[in-house]
């Protein structure tokens, strides 16, 4: 590259330029990056702009609804990696020198674990009052998405996505149970059958829930299968549904404290349960982590669960903060 080139590009490209091209690309578009930089489209489509006629050449092709990059664009985006990561690097480098765990924390976890989660974080942050906790609750698809574009420190999950090269790393128990209404008549029998159980109505997550996963690889394994009475899309709507009296499903134990304790919600004898699994906190492989996502991890992997014993009855907090 000729010295008038690279001074020109010292000049006028911007920490801020790169870190708004690198999101539109990492996210697949003008919106997504907007929303997460929290920023105006208008703004990011301008920076980007700026950027490839600062560079002398288009970044970013459209083809039909979806964005594309050049290969200058390939290369811009590939630097913009780099040296983004290097100023990460050097802020935590920086903050781990003054000894003190501070900063953001970025953590997104299925909604399913919304129901301890927020209980850890306390816990974490009443340790280290400095951290900025941003917990991000939503489905298992958008959270595998997260995963995918590296927007979240860590990831919270049932089930290891085997479609990505991943870190898990087991922290507690995660019991999964057959409930229903305490008046359905199930609950007077005992060693129930996956066949008897197939053919009740069932109430049931929506496809690729890690929960369904779990008991459709179960019912699978005995030439089962379940036909769903009706697909819900959280944990919350599924408990009302099955104390309505619609119908029986399976769920964490974990989410079922409170509706156990006032006898509003059963627990089925059913052979081959409750099925046992992990909860993980999950990252890219390879991923550098801050210091403070390790110290994180670290309070998960150490007193994750024993501190799960202790989590009072009651409703969760709030589902989700940006």
């Amino acid at each position: 590259m000729a010295y008038s080139t690279a001074e020109n590009l010292i000049r006028h490209v911007t920490l801020r330029q790169l870190q708004i091209f690198e999101a539109v690309v990492r996210l697949g578009g003008y919106t997504r990056a907007a929303e997460t930089l929290h920023l105006s489209q208008p703004t990011v489509s301008m920076q980007v702009k700026k950027l490839s006629e600062t560079i002398g050449h288009p970044l970013l092709d459209r083809v039909g609804n979806h964005l594309h990059t050049t290969a200058v664009g390939d290369e811009v985006y590939a630097s913009a990696q780099d040296i983004l990561g290097r100023m990460v690097s050097l802020g935590e480098s920086a903050t781990a020198l003054e000894g003190v765990v501070k900063g953001p924390l970025r953590i997104a976890v299925i909604t399913t674990a919304k129901y301890f989660m927020p209980h850890l974080l306390g816990a974490f942050i009443a340790q280290h009052p400095e951290v900025i906790p941003m917990l991000k609750v939503t489905n298992r698809s958008r959270v595998l998405e997260r995963l995918k574009s590296n927007e979240d420190d860590l990831l919270i999950m049932g089930q290891v996505p085997v479609e990505l090269a991943v870190e898990a790393h087991p922290f507690t128990d995660n019991e999964l149970v057959v409930v229903a209404n305490p008046r359905h008549p199930l609950t007077k029998q005992s060693s129930i059958s996956l066949q008897q159980l197939s053919k009740e109505r069932f109430l049931a997550r929506e496809t690729g829930s890690g929960t369904r996963l779990a008991v459709e690889r179960l019912f699978a394994e005995q030439e089962l299968e379940i036909q769903p009475y009706m697909e819900l899309g959280s944990s919350e709507a599924i408990k009302q549904a099955v104390m309505a009296g619609l119908g029986i499903s399976v769920l964490s134990r974990h989410n079922l404290r409170l509706e156990l304790a006032g006898n509003h919600i059963a627990i089925l004898d059913v052979k081959g349960f409750p099925l046992f699994y992990r909860w993980y906190a999950v990252h890219l492989k390879g991923k550098k982590l801050s210091l403070v996502t390790r110290t994180f991890l670290d309070f998960l992997l150490q007193q994750g669960k024993d501190m799960m014993r202790y989590i009072p009855e009651g409703k969760p907090g709030a589902s989700s903060s940006a």
